[in-house]
């Protein structure tokens, strides 16, 4: 087979170019510090492009950099349409959009429409407003329960543990399914709606392509009186929507929520081309998930259960035969992720025992069990070339092309996630996944800036730095940017073929133009079947693929 020469039309003029793509998160706080002051900002972003670009990405997701007092990892705004002053300035902003833009970079913003931040001046306006106002109707402001009102309204749970309900002064409480400095927008009020339609034409007006939807699942709510308890602390959990009837649940994934992204995507398509989304929607897979990723929708959803699966051939399949039907079903294109800002990086969590609980395992400092690093980066590089054959859009999140590990062993004084405290000193929280770029070998904070870092970097991150691994034959970074070149001239179409009678514990797919790609997920090399190899994440044993180990094969 000979390899093509061209390559997918990713130009800003074609407007399917996120179907494919490779879309790389940044986590601006974490990225590069472009002033010194050991927090990542915009201007670290923009200098840092040309590592971006040159890894092979398509575009880059933009974690939240508005105006934020972090309760939630700057996943509580203050102001939708301004940038941290911490972060930089609009300008700065400007600057990163054009840069992109001539890098060949598109730029995806995340947007958190479920909650604002308590210092939000609407939030603000309807504590001084009080009870009643047309303030307190663009928040979910409700009477308590009990003789003096003492109770909370319902029985509804936050996500970080507690009541999803507090008390304000004057009596009432406001509902915020996360932390209690994040109260919940009231989606039935029309102001809010214009709000955000004046939001998504700001950034696209400022060109942006695309909106990454935080919590894409909960605006809708059933707030009709009297408001109905769920009857166990366990359904107010986004993993409980199974055990109701979809669409059902006071909360989440309601039906009435599409109405809201209908009206969005009349915005979004009118740009040239059209502005792209993609839901954060924490749902049953299928047909629910499907409709978030409608074309008159938001177009893409997320593919969790990717994200959640263990190294386990059979469920792999399974899962990824499942995902693609249910993108197909809404006319849009599968998604894949195997490590973001929420959860354990995968070259530690795909080492981890079956069954084991990721809390558990980071408050044991990543002693219990102990993981071995050069094994689990083995798996981690197997499982990104399985991830990176598969028909659709892979988003890859900063440092995992340097295979970081988790750093679990963070001590807990230095610990910033506000999950810490939020549920008591119980769940150690996301920093250890969070723990900002190392990109030379020496330095105070290995390139990540002049100084020091907001986070503290573990001495072993100089042998993951960019420097150490840049032009080395065999890194990890010099692997991701060989299959993103590769996969560029391979990728076509959005199917793919299993090939019958795999070994136990293989995967074994064929895509458009015989292209196929093997996984060795099992515990013994096996053959390779006969074929030109375009790539392996790991030398082959004897011509044999090893445990752990995937080849691309013409």
């Amino acid at each position: 087979m000979t390899v093509r020469t061209t390559t997918p039309d990713l130009s800003s003029s074609n407007p399917d170019w996120w179907r494919q793509a490779v879309i790389y998160q940044v986590y601006p706080r974490s990225f590069a510090d472009g002033d010194g002051d050991g927090l990542g900002d915009l201007k670290g972003v923009a200098q840092r492009l040309g590592h971006i670009a040159a890894l092979g990405a398509d575009a880059l997701w933009l974690s939240p950099f508005y105006p934020s007092e972090l309760a939630d990892g700057g996943y509580d705004v203050a102001d939708y349409r301004d940038v941290d002053p911490r972060l930089g300035t609009l300008d700065d902003f400007d600057v990163l959009v054009a840069e992109a833009h001539r890098l060949g970079l598109k730029v995806i913003v995340d947007l958190v429409p479920n909650h604002t931040s308590h210092q939000h001046v609407w939030f603000q306006e309807a504590l001084r407003a009080g009870p009643g106002s047309a303030a307190r109707e663009r928040y979910v402001f409700r009477d308590g329960r009990g003789a003096h009102g003492e109770l909370p309204p319902t029985d509804w749970q936050s996500v970080f543990g507690g009541s999803a309900w507090q008390r304000v002064p004057d009596g009432q409480w406001y509902l915020h399914l996360f932390t209690p400095q994040q109260p919940d927008l009231n989606w039935g009020n029309e102001e809010v709606r214009a709000d955000f339609r004046t939001t998504l034409r700001f950034w696209s007006d400022r060109g942006v392509d695309g909106f990454r939807v935080d919590v894409a699942h909960a605006l809708a709510k059933d707030l009709s009186e009297p408001l109905r308890d769920l009857g166990t602390p366990e359904l107010s959990r986004e993993d409980a929507l199974p055990d109701l009837p979809p669409g059902s649940h006071p909360f989440y994934d309601r039906d009435e929520v599409h109405e809201i992204y209908r009206d969005w995507r009349k915005i979004l398509d009118s740009y040239r081309p059209p502005r792209m989304a993609v839901a954060e929607a924490w749902v049953n897979p299928g047909a629910r998930r499907a409709l978030y990723a409608r074309p008159d929708e938001l177009g893409q959803a997320f593919n969790f259960e990717y994200l959640q699966a263990g190294w386990d051939a059979d469920e792999l399949r399974r899962i990824i035969t499942d995902s693609l039907a249910t993108a197909r079903s809404a006319g849009a294109s599968a998604t894949w992720v195997l490590s973001n800002h929420d959860v354990v990086r995968h070259t530690s969590r795909l080492m981890l025992p079956p069954g084991t609980d990721d809390n558990a395992w980071l408050l044991s400092g990543g002693h219990a069990p102990e993981v071995d690093e050069e094994a689990g980066l083995r798996r981690a590089r197997a499982a990104t070339l399985l991830m990176l054959a598969l028909p659709g859009s892979s988003y890859l999140y900063q440092g995992e092309e340097l295979g970081l590990p988790e750093v679990a062993d963070l001590p807990v004084e230095v610990l910033q996630d506000p999950v810490w405290e939020q549920t008591g000193r119980v769940r150690k929280g996301r920093d250890g996944c969070r723990v900002p770029l190392p990109w030379t070998t020496t330095g105070p904070s290995y390139g990540f800036g002049a100084g020091g870092a907001w986070l503290p970097q573990p001495e072993r991150f100089a042998g993951y730095a960019v420097e150490a691994q840049d032009g080395v034959e065999g890194s990890t970074l010099e692997l991701y940017r060989r299959a993103l070149r590769l996969r560029r001239k391979l990728q076509d179409g959005e199917e793919l073929r299993w090939v019958p009678d795999a070994p136990a514990g293989v995967l074994h797919f064929a895509r458009s133009d015989g292209w196929r790609c093997v996984a060795n997920l099992s515990t013994d090399p096996v053959d390779l079947p006969p074929g030109e190899v375009l790539l392996t994440s790991a030398p082959l044993d004897s011509g044999r693929l090893a445990p752990d180990t995937t080849a691309w094969l013409a």
